[in-house]
Formats: structure tokens, C-alpha cells, sequence
């Protein structure tokens, strides 16, 4: 007799969800900018000392940012601009050069703060701001901005 119990249902299920995600580049990328929404938050608690500077989660954040920069690039493919929700602009797609221009904005700004390795909360502010800046300029011209 075959039993299935729910924890197989819901391991099966969550297989099947990855593999879906890693075929869907909607799918993939917003999963993608919800790692970089929570490195964001990991950052941006301690600039705002709503928790104390820890060096380790801070670059663990930066190199969170960095997958980022080198991986949503190529998550905007032709023909992925409606489903699922998406936050993606058009002007993604008309304004290809201006967006991959950001995105090479964000690599740089990211890049920097890595190889300035921040020891401490001053450090951290003065390579996490030129960031944060490069996530605005894009967000303002290639995301659409949902209403809660």
C-alpha cells in the first residue's frame, strides 16, 4: 500500500516550486529582489542603529547586493514584462542601454563597498549610501511602484 504523507506532499511540492522559479525569470528575479529587499533591511537597521553594527552580516548583505548586480541582468528577457505580478516598468525593455547603465551603476557602487571590507558603522554609511542611491535612480525609471 502506498502512503503519502504530508511532509512528501509538501517536499514535492517545494521541489516543484524551484524548478518552476528557476524556469520563470519573473519568477527567479523577484525571488532574487526579495534576497536584496532583506540585505537592504540587514544594512539599513544598523545605518538607522536600530541594531548594533555587526561586520559579518553586514559584508554577508554586500555579497548578497553583489549576486545581484551580476545576475538580474539577464533576468529580464524579452517577453518577461507581464505575469506574476511583476513590479517591471516598460522602460526596461524600450530603455535597455539606461537600464543595464543602472544596473552597471549598482555593480560598481557594490563592488566598492566589498573592497572597502566596513569595520564599522561610519564605514558602513559612507559605502552603503552611494548603494542605497543606485537602487532609488533605478527603482524610479524600471520598477513600478505598487500601491498598499
Amino acid at each position: 500500500m502506498l502512503r503519502i504523507t504530508v511532509s512528501t506532499l509538501l517536499s514535492a511540492f517545494f521541489m516543484v516550486s524551484l524548478a518552476v522559479a528557476d524556469s520563470d525569470p519573473i519568477l527567479t528575479r523577484q525571488h532574487l529582489m526579495e534576497d536584496t529587499r532583506d540585505a537592504a533591511k540587514v544594512i539599513g537597521g544598523m545605518l538607522k542603529e536600530q541594531q548594533p553594527f555587526d561586520a559579518e552580516a553586514a559584508m554577508a548583505a554586500l555579497e548578497t547586493w553583489k549576486k545581484t548586480a551580476m545576475e538580474a541582468g539577464e533576468l529580464f528577457p524579452e517577453g518577461s514584462d507581464t505575469g506574476h505580478d511583476t513590479e517591471a516598468k516598460a522602460t526596461i525593455w524600450t530603455d535597455r542601454d539606461g537600464f543595464n547603465a543602472k544596473l552597471d551603476d549598482f555593480n560598481t557602487q557594490v563592488d566598492a563597498a566589498i573592497t572597502a571590507n566596513p569595520d564599522s558603522l561610519e564605514a558602513l554609511k559612507a559605502v552603503a549610501g552611494p548603494v542605497f542611491d543606485t537602487c532609488k535612480v533605478c527603482h524610479e525609471g524600471y520598477r513600478v511602484e505598487k500601491e498598499d
